[in-house]
């Protein structure tokens, strides 16, 4: 089925059908492709390293779910008081938008605990920071006979950095 795109602001762009809700994840879950790979985030300013960590994700599987953190749950994580930088409706549209990524869904806890019950996948991707015993949600996907990887982080990538690289030049 071929998709045709409407002028900029007229409708909705297609990779906001990538994007699911609580209410309507088993659906959407129910028909992607297996083995299928869960990973979680913030994605606050999407950069190399994230790019790069979700396609090395979705290579390990036929489909990839991303976990995006709310705003509130942001802010929890205790990130600054500046942050999210872009709220979670920019966050997420950016996520989905990815071509390896096959579904998005915001989780509003302070783990992806519940998503990853609800997902069932069959691993679960954290970056090189992470371990097995580390990652929320890991033994779980271990006891269904699924596995827990570890993606390599791109040196010199990531949000945090890239703010103070940001603050030290606007100062």
């Amino acid at each position: 089925m071929t998709r045709h795109v409407a002028p900029p602001g007229t409708a909705t762009p297609v990779f906001a059908d990538k994007i699911a809700t609580r209410a309507t994840l088993a659906q959407r879950i129910a028909v992607i492709p297996r083995p299928m790979v869960f990973t979680n985030g913030v994605f606050d300013i999407l950069h190399l390293g994230h790019a790069t960590y979700l396609a090395r994700a979705r290579a390990l599987g036929a489909s990839l779910v991303v976990g995006v953190n709310s705003d509130p749950s942001v802010r929890r994580l205790g990130k600054g008081g500046d942050r999210p930088i872009n709220p979670l409706e920019d966050r997420i549209g950016l996520v989905a938008a990815l071509e390896s990524v096959s579904l998005a869904v915001p989780f509003d806890e302070d783990t992806p605990l519940e998503l990853v019950l609800a997902c069932r996948p069959d691993i679960i991707v954290k970056g090189g920071d992470y371990t097995a015993d580390t990652t929320v949600g890991a033994r779980e996907v271990s006891s269904w006979g699924g596995r827990f990887e570890s993606i390599p982080l791109l040196a010199g990538r990531s949000t945090s950095g890239l703010l103070r690289r940001m603050r030290r030049q606007g100062s």
